[in-house]
């Protein structure tokens, strides 16, 4: 008998990340995220009002322990909307992620059968949650002109303090979906750091307490976190300026730097990964 070497061949490609036409992933990513948007709400009695009542439901429940009970923030200017306003922003980065882990393994079926960009799929997560921030920013500022605010050209920062969030919350999506279709512990592992970052993120509690509590040093390494930046600025620039703004809190506007690196550099990861993965998904998954 004689043994014969068997030759298994390669690994087949399948289609890159970005495609051919970027134009063309980007209608899928937009036509996938409105058709999720959409079926999210379809047979619900009250529709998309549920957009509005879930962050409004939680927030009535931390408001109550926190602010009445427990007497928190009281010190703040419209504390109640800068805490709805926190709210809503980390709102943002958990449904992006949470969605975008299994996003890949849940369109197995699309992704198995049909050519087409395959960051599509995470990116239309980020759309989606996208959709639903633009929403939730009413009640936020309804909440803050019932409370006595106004509007200030300092909300002319808006869109670069949510550009930094969709940075580094698309650089998350598409890190944890690449990862997700090889190793399945990462949804359980992330709900875990979800639940961290909530309690370490000045949501529940202004960066004033931190400081007061524990010193300016401990701010600063909260800040490193972009999501904790977003929000920082975000509260500086819509509730009120006796929210100190990043710069002020790192002592130096060179200090907004050191977030938005964690930002890009978190993006940048993602999409290499992503990158490397995705013409592999479909044999993977």
């Amino acid at each position: 008998m004689t043994s014969e070497t068997v030759d298994v061949g390669h690994r087949i490609k399948g289609p890159t990340a970005f495609g051919d036409d970027r134009r063309r992933m980007w209608r899928l990513a937009w036509t996938l995220a409105i058709t999720d948007f959409k079926l999210k709400f379809f047979g619900s009695v009250l529709g998309y009002l549920w957009q509005f009542m879930r962050p409004l439901m939680l927030f009535g429940v931390i408001y109550i322990v926190f602010a009445e009970v427990l007497k928190v923030g009281g010190d703040q200017p419209y504390f109640g909307a800068a805490l709805l306003l926190g709210i809503v922003l980390f709102q943002f980065f958990t449904d992006s992620t949470a969605a975008a882990v299994r996003s890949l393994v849940t369109r197995e079926n699309l992704v198995r059968k049909i050519e087409f960009p395959r960051i599509a799929v995470p990116i239309a997560c980020v759309l989606q949650a996208t959709l639903n921030l633009g929403l939730n920013l009413i009640p936020v500022s309804i909440f803050l002109f019932a409370s006595g605010g106004s509007v200030s050209l300092r909300w002319l920062e808006l869109p670069l303090i949510l550009l930094l969030l969709v940075v580094f919350t698309t650089g998350a999506a598409l890190l944890l979906s690449a990862l997700f279709v090889r190793y399945r512990d990462i949804e359980p592992i992330w709900d875990v750091v979800l639940q961290a970052l909530f309690y370490a993120t000045p949501i529940l509690y202004s960066l004033t307490i931190v400081i007061d509590k524990a010193g300016i040093e401990v701010a600063r390494l909260m800040l490193v976190n972009p999501i904790a930046t977003a929000i920082q600025q975000a509260r500086h620039a819509l509730i009120d300026p006796s929210y100190e703004s990043a710069g002020q809190i790192f002592a130096t506007t060179a200090g907004d730097l050191i977030p938005i690196g964690v930002a890009v550099a978190t993006f940048v990861l993602g999409t290499v990964v992503f990158v490397r993965a995705a013409p592999h998904v479909a044999e993977d998954l």
